[in-house]
Formats: C-alpha cells, sequence, structure tokens
C-alpha cells in the first residue's frame, strides 16, 4: 500500500543535509521527490554516470533536467566502473558507485557539509537479496539481507523504503504525475536478479502475499544473530590475541574458531574464507601440535600462513 511509503518517509528522520542517490529510475525518484518537499532546501541528488550503457548519457540528462524542474540542487558524478579480471561486473560498478557517492557529497555542494545519504533500494530487492544468498549457500551475513543504516568513512548510509514494495513507490508516483527513467537492463534476464523479480516475485505474491513482510522479518532475526556471534568474535579474539595465537585457538571449541577466525579476517582484512578453506584452516590447526607444522593455505586474493605461535595473512599484491 501506497500508505506504507508514506510512513516510511514519515518515519525517515535526519539531523542535517541529506544526499539521495539518484539514478532518475521510479525507486530513487520517488525517495528523492519525497524527501525534498519534507526537508526544503536541505536535499540534494546524486547521479552516478557509469558509462556502462548506450542509454547512460540520456539518464544523465534526465536527472539534470528533473532535478532543475523540482529546484533539487544535483551533482553529476562520472565513474570507470568496468571490471577487471576475477570480479564480477556488479562488484565493479557497485564499488564505483559508492566511491563516486562519497566523492559527491565531500566534494560537490560546496560550503554544504553532508553526512547522510539515502538509497532507494526496497522490500522487493530486499527479498531478491536474500534469495539470491540462500541460492548460494550463504552464512547469516549474506541471510541477513541489506542494513537499514551503517556508517562509512564517517557518511551515515540509509535504506529507509525496504519494507516498502516498489509497485507501491510506482504507484505513488503515478498519482503525483511524476516521470522517470526505464533501465533496459532491468528487463534482462541473463541476470538471475531480473528473472527472480519477473518470475519467483509473482508467484511468492500469490501463495504467500505477505512475504515482503515475513522475509524482511527473518533477515532481521538473522542479522541479529549475526550481531551476537560478532560480540562472541570480539570476546574471544581478547582472549587470543590478534593476529590469532594458535594454542590458544586450540582451547576454544571448533565452531567459535571458525567463528572468530571469519570475523578475525572480515574485520582486519576486509577479507571473507569460502566455506572450503575455512573447513581446511581449522583442520590444520587441529593438527598444528610441533613447532614444525606449517599453516599456508589461500583466502581470497592471499594467504593464510603461520608466523612463530600465530596466523598471519597477507595479500598476494603486497
Amino acid at each position: 500500500m501506497k500508505a506504507l511509503f508514506i510512513d516510511a518517509i514519515e518515519d525517515f528522520e535526519i539531523p542535517g543535509a541529506l544526499a539521495v542517490a539518484f539514478s532518475g529510475g521510479a525507486d530513487s525518484t520517488a525517495l528523492l521527490v519525497a524527501c525534498a518537499r519534507k526537508w526544503p532546501r536541505r536535499v540534494f541528488a546524486v547521479h552516478i554516470n557509469h558509462g556502462l550503457q548506450s542509454a547512460a548519457e540520456a539518464f544523465e540528462m534526465h536527472c539534470i533536467s528533473f532535478c532543475n524542474e523540482h529546484s533539487i540542487p544535483i551533482f553529476v558524478e562520472r565513474v570507470q566502473a568496468k571490471h577487471i579480471t576475477g570480479q564480477s561486473p556488479e562488484d565493479a560498478a557497485r564499488r564505483a558507485r559508492y566511491a563516486g557517492i562519497e566523492n559527491a557529497v565531500n566534494n560537490g555542494f560546496g560550503s554544504f557539509e553532508i553526512k547522510d545519504i539515502a538509497l532507494a533500494q526496497h522490500a522487493d530487492d530486499q527479498v531478491e537479496t536474500l534469495l539470491l544468498a540462500l541460492s548460494r549457500g550463504s552464512g547469516l551475513p549474506g541471510l541477513s539481507g541489506m542494513s537499514s543504516q551503517w556508517i562509512k568513512n564517517g557518511i551515515t548510509y540509509h535504506r529507509p523504503l525496504l519494507k516498502v514494495a516498489g509497485s507501491d513507490l510506482r504507484n505513488w508516483l503515478i498519482d503525483e504525475n511524476l516521470s522517470w527513467c526505464e533501465d533496459p537492463s532491468n528487463q534482462d534476464q541473463k541476470f538471475t536478479r531480473n528473472k527472480i523479480r519477473a518470475e519467483i516475485l509473482p508467484l511468492l505474491n500469490r501463495i504467500f502475499p505477505a512475504f515482503r513482510t515475513t522475509f524482511s522479518r527473518s533477515s532481521e532475526n538473522l542479522a541479529q544473530a549475526q550481531v551476537l556471534l560478532n560480540e562472541l568474535a570480539i570476546l574471544d579474539l581478547g582472549k587470543t590475541g590478534s593476529p590469532p595465537n594458535i594454542k590458544l585457538l586450540q582451547s576454544i571449541s571448533r565452531n567459535r574458531q571458525g567463528n572468530l577466525l571469519r570475523y578475525w579476517l572480515f574485520s582486519t582484512y576486509a577479507v571473507i574464507p569460502s566455506s572450503a578453506q575455512m573447513n581446511e584452516l581449522l583442520d590444520q590447526i587441529s593438527a598444528c601440535v610441533t613447532r614444525g607444522h606449517q599453516i599456508d593455505i589461500k583466502v581470497a586474493d592471499g594467504f593464510i600462513v603461520r608466523q612463530a605461535d600465530s596466523l598471519h595473512w597477507y595479500n598476494l599484491k603486497n
């Protein structure tokens, strides 16, 4: 219902100026206009031109024209979003997009200090993210879905629409007589996410009409469980040290070892080991009972090795 969108905007609060990531699509158009109406002269649009589609220039011109029509300041950031060998195109575009948004809010609006950025992902996007994570056999971090709020480099990111259906946003735009762009890539079913949107979500809607709410609740519960696991990992790291001492690691259960090592690798190096890599590492830790036992296991784009009595990770590029 469109009322959920209105409620989401009413519940969304920020202390100062706000930047909205504005692609020109329906979702970000609804978010931008609703925020600009709630906070006149405090809302700014940031458009990222990835340069990956032939329509990229048309999207940029639409966004500039739309913002001028509605008296919303806009900054356009052009980024290099092509992926490198071993990197997915989606990940490359995402990294470039976030880097571009941060550069825009830090340098694009003169004397205005912007510390909050709003993104327009909604309930359908959250369900698609959860289904993709399930299909990949993801653990709690993946199954927790997208966060509604997080802080990076001193900037707070917000996703205020995670409980609002995409159709509600489009219906609101139609009622308000507002235009938006249709991204042709959203119809390309070579992308799994688009297949989910076109085929699975309508089926879920027929069988489980409340699936957006219930799936969201499950993701929130899993996110809470992950918080508790992180807290346990921090306590265990306090005992083993960082980098972890192998003998002290062996004093806790295998499950706690895995939890600690995942947290240590991600929080220190932004590295996520595969299940196979983690199982091999835990086997090696269990077998490490002599001074001469060596550990040398590939994890992500680096290696975990034994140095003296502790584990260390180093990047192949360094």
